[in-house]
């Protein structure tokens, strides 16, 4: 299976008053680059969730966003401060002992001081958060590897596409290519005939400036190698199966059929094979940037 390396992937679950949120985004890159972002409380399913994420993740610039909510609104529960408010209510006792008057305190009194009430994030279950933090990006990230494949078989179809006109191309040049020499020759013997007039030609002479000609200009071994990394892209799309992901491979192939492309356009004295390998070159360069986007 052939898969992109951006995707996108969204998950929410709900656990008993919990609810957990896992968002993951990826763009292109070199390598794995994994930046996962936590609640402070949820630290410790850091470790747990990186680990995760590289079972379905090979490359690529992946962002992990993760919430942790109550169903009722925000985790913060109201507390009262039982050690301002006795300071509190013991001052007051005092004051009105000390200036002998009635101590009229009431609770809502009380109640209105600074730092009486304080609001403080309710107690959490490390262990149950962790899994359900697990749950929630699991969810995630299947639903963000079904996004990548889905685009992926969209690069492979255009990549399959792009090989077949660079069969085309490679099909031209093979069959050209044996023509160039003979009309070399022929061009050749024509004007050693216009400047000799009546007298004969050394064939071997000519012969020899012919197969040096054809030295010169033959692109047999490059068409043969740049037919065999055509098959072997395709081959490797059409497996996808490489557990370390395949754009790796795919660009290092696609690099030795640039190299045998330039061999070609330098060893050309044809227009019509300088054309084809200009079309040659620009395919391969599309068929590259593509292959950026595959895992």
């Amino acid at each position: 299976m052939v898969c992109s390396m951006t995707g996108f992937g969204r998950s929410e679950i709900t656990q008993g008053e919990r609810r957990y949120m896992a968002e993951i985004r990826s763009v292109n890159n070199r390598y794995l680059d994994l930046n996962v972002k936590l609640p402070r409380r949820l630290g410790a399913a850091d470790g747990p969730v990186r680990a995760l994420l590289k079972r379905y993740i090979k490359r690529g610039k992946v962002d992990v966003f993760v919430s942790c909510t109550l169903d009722y609104g925000n985790d913060e529960v109201v507390r009262y401060n039982r050690r301002i408010a006795s300071e509190y209510l013991e001052s007051l006792k005092l004051m009105a002992e000390e200036f002998g008057m009635e101590n009229d305190i009431r609770l809502s009194t009380l109640a209105r001081f600074p730092d009486v009430f304080v609001t403080e994030e309710e107690e959490l279950d490390e262990d149950e958060a962790v899994k359900g933090v697990l749950e929630a990006v699991e969810d995630a990230c299947m639903k963000f590897s079904e996004a990548r494949r889905t685009e992926g078989e969209w690069l492979k179809s255009d990549l399959l596409d792009k090989l077949t006109v660079m069969e085309s191309s490679v099909a031209y040049i093979t069959e050209r290519s044996p023509q160039i020499i003979e009309e070399y020759k022929k061009s050749l013997r024509e004007k050693i005939e216009d400047l000799m007039g009546e007298k004969s030609i050394d064939e071997n002479r000519l012969a020899m400036e012919v197969a040096l000609f054809a030295d010169k200009v033959c692109v047999d071994e490059e068409l043969v190698r740049l037919g065999s990394h055509i098959s072997q892209v395709r081959s490797v799309l059409e497996k996808g199966d490489d557990k370390d992901g395949i754009g790796r491979r795919l660009d290092f192939i696609v690099q030795e059929m640039n190299r045998e492309a330039n061999t070609i356009l330098s060893k050309s004295t044809d227009l019509g094979i300088s054309d084809m390998g200009i079309d040659l070159k620009t395919t391969i360069e599309k068929i590259r940037e593509q292959i950026q986007n595959i895992e």
